[in-house]
């Protein structure tokens, strides 16, 4: 089969690979659709390590080509999705409530990404086919009433970006501020309002980012290349900061003009992946006295989630037409990823479909 493949760093490549054995407690499926995440982005340059040869991508649409003998409850030739995470439902991680640390080892060690499998620690969705593990935990069917792209989002995106905003405790009424309004950002702020939010505010200086984000939830929109955020933001709640704030970048600067917004006793959630040391400066943090709160999230998976997920999506809560502004065939991932590295052309969100 066709598979992306991380060589060496800045270069992931399409080759040829085997068709991966179906163990008992797997299922392979067909790949339909896919796409690029900033992770992978993070895997290109070095920034997040994995092994040469990987097959990288973790956002999985496709058909059930064959099931293990222990797998239950799925037929051979449905349509499913599987999110990143694909936990056990067994390990201490699972046991102990945090699915979306299923999946360390010893051999493995304590990686920062947590239970991501697909395209970290295992072959990942970037190719014509993908071995789901522990399959009857992780497979999800998709009804006849949801396209491709509209479940897309669900693997990481959508998952990772409701997380910020469930991990936030976000309350009825709350004033609440997401910098950046990349596809995990634009799912935040559908996280926001969606958990009862009443003054969101985006932080975002791309037109269409800008376009997407006020359709989806945000009530303001702050400019960041206009101004600094920080003191607009204090000028829109009179001073009084905002309840959460959700970074969706990696950035420090981000990072740091999150904790100078937050109220005393607000939160700060990040869904940001880092590549380097963060600083946490003593006024933004109140001394250490202001009840403040920072946490962090990696995006749940499992069946249950994926399902919760699509019904949101079959629900119209709100007006969530996928952010995939490009479509390539897989035989372009490469010039894929070189448009989705560069972020031109207003890309947000790229369809990859073998």
């Amino acid at each position: 089969m066709k598979a992306a493949l991380f060589v060496e760093l800045g270069r992931i490549v399409l080759d040829e690979k085997p068709v991966p054995e179906v163990g008992a407690n797997d299922a392979l499926i067909r790949i339909t659709t896919t796409t690029i995440c900033g992770t992978d982005i993070h895997i290109l340059k070095g920034e997040y390590p994995v092994e040469k040869g990987l097959t990288i991508g973790h956002e999985p649409v496709g058909i059930i080509e064959k099931l293990g003998s222990n797998v239950r409850g799925y037929k051979e030739g449905e349509r499913v999705i599987a999110g990143a995470i694909c936990p056990s439902g067994y390990s201490n991680a699972c046991l102990d409530g945090l699915a979306s640390q299923d999946g360390q080892s010893a051999a493995h060690g304590l990686k920062p990404m947590g239970g991501l499998r697909f395209g970290n620690t295992i072959d990942g969705s970037q190719a014509e086919y993908l071995l789901v593990p522990d399959a009857t935990a992780n497979l999800s069917q998709v009804t006849d009433a949801l396209t491709d792209e509209q479940v897309l989002m669900c693997p990481d995106i959508m998952s990772t970006g409701f997380a910020g905003a469930e991990s936030g405790n976000i309350k009825i009424g709350d004033t609440v501020a997401v910098f950046s309004q990349g596809p995990i950002g634009l799912c935040a702020t559908a996280g926001a309002k969606l958990r009862g939010a009443t003054t969101i505010i985006a932080v975002e200086t791309v037109p269409k980012r800008i376009e997407m984000s006020k359709r989806i939830g945000a009530d303001i929109v702050v400019d960041f290349g206009a101004g600094d955020p920080v003191d607009e933001i204090m000028h829109i709640t009179q001073g009084r900061g905002v309840d959460v704030a959700i970074e969706a970048l990696g950035l420090q600067s981000t990072f740091e003009s999150c904790l100078r917004i937050l109220k005393p006793g607000g939160t700060l959630s990040c869904l940001g992946v880092y590549s380097e040391d963060l600083t946490i400066p003593l006024d933004a943090f109140h001394t250490g006295l202001g009840d403040n709160r920072i946490v962090t999230s990696l995006c749940p998976g499992g069946k249950e989630r994926m399902r919760r997920l699509m019904n949101v999506i079959a629900s119209e809560r709100f007006d969530f037409r996928p952010p995939i502004t490009h479509h390539f065939d897989l035989e372009q991932i490469e010039d894929a990823y070189e448009l989705f590295a560069n972020q031109r052309d207003g890309v947000l969100k790229i369809a990859i479909t073998p």
